[in-house]
């Protein structure tokens, strides 16, 4: 199929690993051109190298303000298609081990950031009269993952914004959805694996085969086969899904929505 992106321009925040990765480099391969956005400035310039072409980095912390407002400099003047938003979450805590700052910082760390970005690119969402905005969350978000009560939490309050603000705009061609990934073979399970290893005592191999076991397919997720669901989204293909959380998670989610 033909996704009728060649010649897009989209913004991938936390593209040098994992899911942003994937979905970066399915979108290049589409023939799309990606500001592809890191903390780690040596990834971001090997991933560059790879895509000279159809890639403009952007190194930062996507959460702050200051990278906020240097990414709408860079796309000022120009058509955006589309942006994922994707970040690393907060530490994996139980609730009793949890401190208020915690919860400071996972406001700062899964909420306010997203809702300050999508602020400032809106009005050109709207003059366009296109869009695609994702948000790449956690199944969490449909079934609580056991000692990520902060993830658990604050992600809860992005899809409320996203169903919200995809309704105030579906008539103006944007579309507004999240994806809601399970345990996949990423960097970011291993924060996952190495508590479970503590809290059980046992090994961070054994940890991931308990990790597999909870999914109904007994095998992690490929990142690959999230991105293109993911690029498929970010398409035009995609017009008439909106305000969707959409799990992608080997059967994890037990619950029927």
């Amino acid at each position: 199929m033909d996704l009728n992106l060649k010649g897009a321009l989209f913004v991938v925040t936390g593209s040098t690993s994992g899911f942003g990765k994937a979905i970066a480099e399915q979108l290049i391969n589409e023939g799309a051109h990606v500001i592809i956005n890191a903390r780690g400035e040596e990834k971001l310039e090997a991933l560059h190298q790879k895509y000279p072409d159809k890639t403009t980095i952007l190194a930062g912390d996507i959460t702050t303000d200051a990278v906020i407002s240097d990414l709408i400099r860079k796309v000022h003047g120009k058509k955006l298609h589309g942006i994922v938003i994707n970040a690393g979450g907060p530490p994996a805590k139980s609730f009793i081990h949890t401190e208020i700052t915690d919860w400071d910082n996972a406001y700062e760390k899964l909420l306010r950031w997203k809702v300050k970005l999508t602020q400032e690119l809106l009005e050109k969402f709207q003059e366009q009269e296109y869009g695609r905005i994702l948000f790449i969350e956690s199944a969490a978000v449909k079934q609580p993952i056991e000692n990520l009560i902060l993830s658990n939490s604050l992600r809860m309050a992005v899809v409320g914004f996203a169903k919200t603000l995809s309704q105030e705009v579906a008539h103006q061609g944007i579309t507004c959805n999240i994806l809601a990934p399970g345990y996949h073979a990423t960097p970011a399970m291993e924060r996952l694996f190495a508590n479970k290893s503590l809290l059980l005592g046992i090994s961070s191999d054994e940890a991931k085969k308990e990790f597999e076991k909870e999914t109904k397919v007994g095998h992690l997720g490929d990142p690959e086969d999230f991105g293109s669901l993911a690029v498929w989204l970010l398409s035009p293909h995609s017009r008439f899904i909106t305000g969707q959380t959409i799990s992608v998670d080997g059967g994890l989610v037990r619950g029927s929505l």
